[in-house]
Formats: C-alpha cells, structure tokens, sequence
C-alpha cells in the first residue's frame, strides 16, 4: 500500500525501452478538441446565425499536405446547434485567420473590407515608389503638407474650446437679451 504514491519507479538495469512496442497511430487521426468558433457564422441547411465565442466539441485533422511556410494547416469539423448539419473550417495562417470551407457562410465584417482596402493602396503606393525617387518624394510631401493640415485644425478647435471656455451660461442669456433688445 505504501508504494501507490510513488513518483519515481525502479528501473532495473538491464531495462531496455526499445523493446517495448508502441502503438501505430495514423497519420491523420482526429482528435475531439473543446473549442470556441472564431467567427460569426450561418449554417447553410437551416439558415441559423452562429456567433463568435459559442463553444463546440469540434474534431480536429491535419490538411495533409496544405502547408505555409513550414506551419501545418487544421481543419475542423463541428456540427451546428439547431439542425446537427456538419461544418468545416480551416485554419489559414497566411492571413492569421480562418477560412470556412462547407455547411456555412461566415459573416459579412465591415472592418475587414476597410483593412483590405487600406492594405491594397498600400501595396499599391509602395509599387509606384519602388523604381520612381520623385514619386516617392512627392508622397512625403502630401503626407507632411496631409500632417500639417490636421494640426492646424486640431490647433484651431483647441482654441474654439478655450474661448468657450471662459463664456458661462448667465453671460451667455445676457448677451441674447441685448441682441433681441437691439433688434
């Protein structure tokens, strides 16, 4: 009885762990994973919305084969709440996010489009400057001459709200019964 709390065990010394034979695991063995969806979602069959964070028990594989630069791709198999209708999605590290393969559509999500886009005149800007000094030259200058606009007009509310500042309210129902008495 004493020996059952036992962390280390005896070993003799002609022990040989090679000799012991180990089990052939197959290559692509799913593997039942607790996990939250990434994205919002809707299931193709029953049309039901499937939000960020709802948990699932999803199956997880390897994409035999499907690799980016170096990192190994999963897919995931889960099933949706309302009508037990199958799902995949993957993962895609290319654009550190995920990709739905079939059962579902993912979400509309306004602020990727605007990132695409910010994304592209970027690509776009740096490709005209790469051979080009002058073009490179005259984008600093709209950038500086872009900067100075935007000081100039944050300078000229921060005054606007220092002179309102120093108006009160009884100052300010003063002035209006002058100017109605003017008038």
């Amino acid at each position: 009885m004493g020996e059952r709390k036992v962390l280390n065990k005896y070993y003799p010394p002609d022990f040989d762990p090679a000799k012991i034979p180990r089990r052939k695991q197959p290559k692509n063995k799913q593997i039942t994973v607790r996990m939250m969806l990434p994205m919002s979602i809707r299931c193709g069959t029953c049309g039901t919305y499937i939000y960020k964070g709802t948990k699932f028990n999803s199956r997880k594989e390897d994409c035999i084969g499907e690799t980016y630069l170096g990192i190994q791709l999963f897919r995931f198999y889960f099933k949706c709440t309302r009508c037990s209708a199958e799902m995949t999605f993957k993962t895609d590290p290319q654009n550190s996010d995920y990709t739905v393969e079939s059962g579902a559509s993912r979400n509309f999500e306004p602020w990727r489009k605007e990132d695409e886009v910010v994304d592209k005149e970027k690509r776009k800007r740096e490709a005209e400057e790469m051979g080009d000094a002058m073009k490179a030259l005259e984008n600093r200058a709209m950038d500086s001459k872009q900067d100075m606009d935007i000081l100039a007009a944050l300078e000229e509310m921060r005054s606007m709200k220092s002179r309102h500042a120093g108006v009160s309210v009884d100052q300010m129902l003063e002035i209006l019964k002058h100017s109605a008495h003017q008038k």
